[in-house]
Formats: C-alpha cells, structure tokens, sequence
C-alpha cells in the first residue's frame, strides 16, 4: 500500500500534547532520543516524541485490509477514531509497540518489506525449498530443496535487524546430506575499491594478480557480489550448496566471489539505517563458513557445524556497526557436543559468543542435574519445553492437544513458541501506568491486540513466513511494569505464601506457591478480554482468530521509556545507578553534562562516554519491595508460572537470578515446574561488581546524593542546543536488552 488513508490531524496531535504528559521514567525521554527518534532530513533534526508516535500510528492502521479497496465512509471513521485513541495510549506511554515498530512503522522501509516490522523470527536448521521469495538462487528453482536455505533466511532477517532463534536438533540434522565435496574458494578485489588494502589483509586476493594466474574460464563459478543484502545472501548460499552435488548444477569445485562493488566502512546504508562494515567482515565469514564445511567432505554436519555456521553469520551482521544480532540454539537435550560446544574458549571467543544455546526437553525429561552444573558454571544452557508448547495455551486452559502443533523452537528471548519462518509480533501495555492515566486496562489491551493484529497483514519476503503468518495470525501481547502494578495495587507481591505438598509423579516433598485469587481474577480477566477482542476484530477482517494471544517480553529498552520494572522481572535493586554509553559525538552529550550527569570515559571501548543515571524503582520505599537481588529463586519460579497458568498462552520470558547459596534449587525446580514452564533460563546475581557495570545498586542516601547533582531538564537543554543536532547513533541499546534477553 502507497499511500495512507488514515491520518492524524496535526490539531488533533497538538491538542493531545497540551493536554497529556508523556510518563517519561528517569532514563525515558534520553533512550527514546537515542534509539527510536528518526533523523529528519529535510528539518535537520532527530523527531520528536509526538512525531515518532503519529508515524507509528498512522504506519500500522494502515495495514487494516479493508483499506485496499475504497473503504466506506464508516470503516474510514472507525479507524481513524481507534487511530486517535492509540495516539493517547502511546504518546502518554501507557502502552507501546516493540521497538522494532517504534524505529521501522511509517517509514518507506516498511512498505518495502514487512519483516521488518517483526523483532525475531524462528528457522529450523533443515533442507528446504526457497519458494516464492524474494531471495531464489538464480542455480535453483523455487521448489529445489537446499542446505542454504535456512542459512539465508537467518541471516536476511538478521541483516533487517530481526533476531533469530534455530533449531539444530538431531531430527533437523539429520536430514542434511553427505558434504559431497570441498571447494575451493577465491576472493578477488579491485585495485580501485577503497577496501582493498584491508580486504587483501583478511585473506582476499587482488583481482589483476588472480586474471593473470587464471589458465581455464570453465573451471571455476564466478560471482560478482551486488552491492546489497541480497548479494551478500546469494554469496553465501552458493558458497553453502556447491559442497552437495545435487545443488551444484555445474558440478564446479571453485568458486570466485568478486567484493569489488560492496560500499566501504563507514559509508551510510539507507533504509534500516546505520553505517557499512565495508566488505571485509564478509571475506572473513566466507573462508570461516568453507572451512567448516570443507572439515567434513565425505561425512555430515553436526549440531556444532550448523550452529558454528549461524555463529559465524551472526558475527558478520554485528559488524555491520548498528544492527545487533540476537541468536538462540536450540539443540538435543542428549547432544553432549552441541551442549559442551563452549567450552572450546578459542572458537568462544571467535564466534560462538553470538548465540545463546539451549536445549529442547518434554514433560518427562528428568535428568536436571547436568543443565543445573552448566548454567552454575557459564548460565548455560537455558531448557525449552516443546512439548508444552504444542499441546497448551495458558496453563489454567488445560491440555488440548495439538493447539499449537507447528512450533519447533522460540524467539532468541524466549517468550514466542514459534514454528518454522515464524515471527514474533509483540505489543506491551504497562498497566501501572495505563490506569494512572486514566485508562479502563482492557481497553488499553484491546487496542494493543488490535495493533498487533494488523501487522500480520503486511508483506513478507519468504514464502514460508507468508503461509505459517496466514495460518497462525499469532500475536504477542505483553504487559510490563508488572511488579510494579501489582506492588502498587494489591500492596503486596503475587505469591503470599507457600504450602507443603508431593509432586504427585513422583512422591517429592515440594513447596507449591498461595497465589492472591484476586490478582489471579484480575489477570484472567485481561486475558479473555484479549482473546474477545481478536475474536471480535478477526470477524471484521473476515479472517481466523489467532492461534495464540498473549506473553511477556523481556522489554528491556521499551519498559526505560516508562520507567517501569521490564517484563516479569523485579527490578534489579531499589536504588541504582544505570550505565549508558554513547558515542563520544552524541549531540546528547552536551546536555546531559548540562544538567549535572556524571560522565567519563568508557574503559572498555574507544571514542565511547559512559553517563550514569540515578534511578530509583516505583515502590523502593514499600515494606513488601523485592529487587533481584533479594527475591528468592523460588519466588521467581513460582512468579513465572503464575504468568504462564493465567496470563500467557505464548510463553513468559523470564531469566532467573540466584545467589549462591541457592545454587542448589535449580535442578529441584526446573523438575517441579516441568509441566508448567515453558521455557526458562538462569543467572547469577552478579550485584554490579565489574568496574563500570551496566547496573550498580546503590542505597537511598547516595541516591539522594546523586540526584541533587541533576540541576536541570535533559530534554528542555537538548531542545535548546537543537540547531546543532546530528544523527545520532546507537551504541548499546536493543529491544530485548536487559536481565531477560537473550534466553540463555
């Protein structure tokens, strides 16, 4: 769709602002201006709050299917008044959508390509056919069955910014044939390319001196690499399937790929935004990938090569300077290489850092014990429960088998149960804030299901995200700030105390968790309000309801806007100082040393200035406050089911903490809440004890002492220095950052 039907009034938006405040937390308005504010070319500034929402806006109601053909008067005034209410419900931040639609909704980018509207996605690490997409190997048809294609699509979406879940287990592996051959790879670079001196010291060859050895043109596939996305996929992809014989048409053993075209370091990428890596971490890759495969001509590839394979793109993607690549293996609970795949510190630290690893379990899984050692000594690996996810919604809807029978991993945060090519597709209402606005909840959460909704009518590049979205419309609305609402409303946490009972598979003592009934009223309620209200906009749209409804995200980034505790999570402590760190050119600097944040040089990355925010959490003061440094690990187990039985029919993002003298309870637990959790993953308490920690807790007193420091309005002080703006760039912030994300 290229135009849009469906517009904001600029009175109405001017009215709104007199009349509501944004409910900026401490770090609010600060992370909004670094992370989602566009830059505007033809004003020469970043936008502001009000302008980021009404694009948003205005992007997503405008993917409502009944537009496409002239809608009636009254579909047009409908839409347009929902579209007026999101405004008050976003811009005064009683809800937002993820962050990826709070950078990509509204923008030429989003007509382009609709993934880019979805944070993660899920790839089973299998062979299979490319399809009807907007990537096909010119050497193979639409419906050739390739080893490259799950590689591509991972690191297409990784390249949009997506994060990338993947499953290599045995049942995936297997069916990868025998590397038929090694193949002989060659980069080539022209003299006149502003990267060839740095390409040629990462092992590429200068094309003149490669023309003049060459003795047989029919000896070799050659690929001049476009200067784009696509090209860097396609390379790979050829690289990948001329090791099989039956994707290797020319029956070739050399391959040629000419880096000449991509843009230099430092150059702008238009559209998702950004600067080039220039091509040098891609010759890198390219050797890496061909000597893993090489390693294993005459044989198959393992968990641990597929997995190092993705690892090794994911390196790649995070050069590309702003895009972050979250990844999450998903191995064979019995896969002893892919689990110990780790503790190899030299491939570590070369690659296998850029996913988290977990490992796929059922309900009768009981060997606890081993995962419990891993994730005491390195927080790994995280368990997801396949099984659960397939046969249930929330908990309290019961067994109903096959609901959800498509799923074979998750988002790399753990919240989505996802099948193969499959999005995430979040939205977050922060009720503590919602009611303190002024808003019924549930209509809160009604808008946001609706919101979600219409992203699942967007155009997507693969042929295998168009027809599991189709089927599934799966939506994931979430709630944050959720300690701090129930802390704020009931005066005390959700769990109010604990009875002795047996496991009753097994006889075992157990502790099983009081939950408060009205809390557990109150969050039922919302979720069936959620379920009515797509049942209700799927009527309208003439299409099924969504095959799931609801989760909790990590948040991270999106709950520092409000100020909230993020996702499940109690906050880290009550008082704190928060770490940021910017670019040592951030225009934002200048303010922020303005108004009396302290700032200092980053100790670990060059031409990088580390502020520090005071915080305190909502609640701090309150006689029942718990922070994730004093809650128990049981509580938190129990806090999770508790979201998982009665709110979440997706899965609860969540990352337990524990002390260590509480290191024996893992194991104990995870068995004790095998048929409710669906997945999970733990890490110590560390209490920001490395220099310069992200997060350092701190007592009332210094708080205070800090907070006198800060004379002034960062916005207010920006807003005056605005002549001098430039684009600002990310340094560390993403959807998901945070205790909770990535699943470990």
């Amino acid at each position: 769709m290229n135009t849009n039907i469906i517009h904001l009034d600029q009175n109405f938006v001017n009215q709104i602002k007199d009349e509501i405040k944004p409910h900026w937390g401490e770090l609010g308005w600060v992370t909004y201006k670094r992370t989602y504010a566009r830059w505007l070319p033809n004003k020469n500034r970043s936008e502001n709050w009000d302008e980021t929402v009404k694009r948003v806006i205005e992007g997503n109601i405008n993917l409502d299917p009944r537009l496409k053909d002239h809608p009636s008067e009254e579909v047009i005034a409908e839409l347009t008044n929902e579209a007026q209410k999101l405004f008050r419900l976003i811009y005064g931040l009683g809800a937002t959508p993820s962050g990826r639609n709070l950078w990509i909704s509204g923008t030429d980018y989003q007509k382009r390509t609709g993934d880019s509207l979805n944070n993660c996605w899920f790839a089973a690490i299998r062979p299979q056919a490319y399809g009807d997409s907007h990537i096909v190997p010119a050497y193979l048809g639409p419906d050739k069955v390739a080893v490259s294609m799950p590689f591509s699509f991972l690191f297409d979406q990784l390249m949009k910014g997506g994060g990338v879940g993947f499953s290599v287990v045995k049942d995936n592996i297997k069916q990868i044939p025998f590397v038929d051959q090694k193949i002989d790879l060659t980069v080539v670079i022209d003299k006149h390319s502003k990267s060839h001196d740095a390409s040629i010291k990462v092992g590429a060859t200068d094309k003149d001196e490669w023309e003049k050895s060459v003795q047989d043109s029919d000896d070799y596939i050659y690929y001049r690499l476009p200067d784009t996305r696509e090209g860097w996929i396609l390379a790979n992809a050829r690289l990948i399937d001329m090791h099989f014989n039956d994707t290797n048409p020319e029956g070739k053993k050399k391959l040629v790929l000419d880096i000449t075209d991509i843009r230099p370091y430092g150059a702008k990428i238009h559209g998702f935004g950004g600067t080039a890596s220039g091509p040098m971490p891609l010759v890198e890759m390219f050797f890496d990938i061909n000597n893993v495969i090489n390693a294993k001509a005459g044989q198959k590839l393992s968990a641990v090569d597929a997995t190092d394979i993705c690892n090794l793109i994911g390196k790649t993607v995070v050069a590309g300077n702003v895009r972050r690549s979250a990844e999450l293996a998903l191995g064979s609970n019995d896969d002893q290489d892919f689990i110990k795949m780790k503790q190899d510190k030299d491939k570590l630290y070369h690659h296998r850092w850029a996913s988290n690893n977990s490992v796929a379990i059922d309900s009768k899984f009981d060997n606890y014990n081993p995962i419990a050692d891993g994730i005491l000594h390195n927080g790994e690996p995280g368990v997801v429960n396949l099984e659960l996810s397939r046969n249930y919604g929330r908990i309290a809807d019961g067994y109903q088998a096959g609901i959800d029978d498509n799923v074979e991993g998750t988002n790399p945060c753990g919240e989505i149960s996802l099948a193969n090519g499959e999005p995430c597709n979040l939205f977050e209402v922060f009720p503590f804030i919602a009611e303190k606005q002024g808003w019924d909840v549930k209509e809160a959460f009604t808008l946001a299901t609706r919101f979600a909704k219409r992203v699942t009518f967007s155009h997507y590049d693969w042929e295998i995200s168009r027809q599991i979205i189709q089927k599934n419309r799966r939506i994931g609305i979430s709630m944050s700030g959720i300690q701090d609402w129930i802390l704020s409303k009931w005066g005390h946490r959700v769990v109010i105390g604990w009875e002795d009972a047996k496991d009753p598979e097994t006889g075992k003592d157990i502790k099983k968790p009081i939950y408060d009934p009205e809390i557990v009223k109150t969050f039922d309620g919302l979720y069936k309000a959620v379920v009515k209200a797509d049942e209700d906009y799927s009527q309208e749209l003439n299409c099924k309801p969504s095959i799931k409804h609801t989760t909790v995200k990590p948040s991270g980034t999106v709950a520092k806007l409000a100020g909230v505790s993020e996702g499940m999570h109690f906050h880290y402590a009550g008082y704190l100082i928060q770490r940021i760190r910017f670019q040592a050119s951030d225009p934002l600097l200048p303010a922020l040393k303005e108004c009396g944040y302290y700032t200092e040089p980053d100790i670990y990355t060059p031409n990088t200035i580390c502020v520090e925010f005071p915080i305190k959490a909502a609640n701090a003061d309150n006689e029942n406050f718990a922070s994730a440094g004093t809650v128990s690990i049981g509580e938190q187990f129990a806090t999770q089911a508790f979201l998982q039985t009665y709110w979440s029919d997706n899965a609860v993002s969540c990352t337990v903490t524990f002390q260590d003298e509480e290191s024996k309870q893992i194991a104990p637990l995870l068995h004790q809440y095998r048929h409710t959790i669906k997945s999970t993953s733990l890490l110590p308490y560390y209490g920001g004890s490395l220099k310069q920690a992200p997060k350092e807790p701190i007592d009332k007193n210094k708080y205070e002492e800090k907070s006198a420091l800060i004379t002034d309005d960062v916005e207010k002080i920006f807003m005056k220095q605005n002549d001098d703006q430039k684009d600002l760039e990310l340094v560390d912030q993403s959807d998901c950052a945070g205790s909770a994300c990535p699943i470990k």
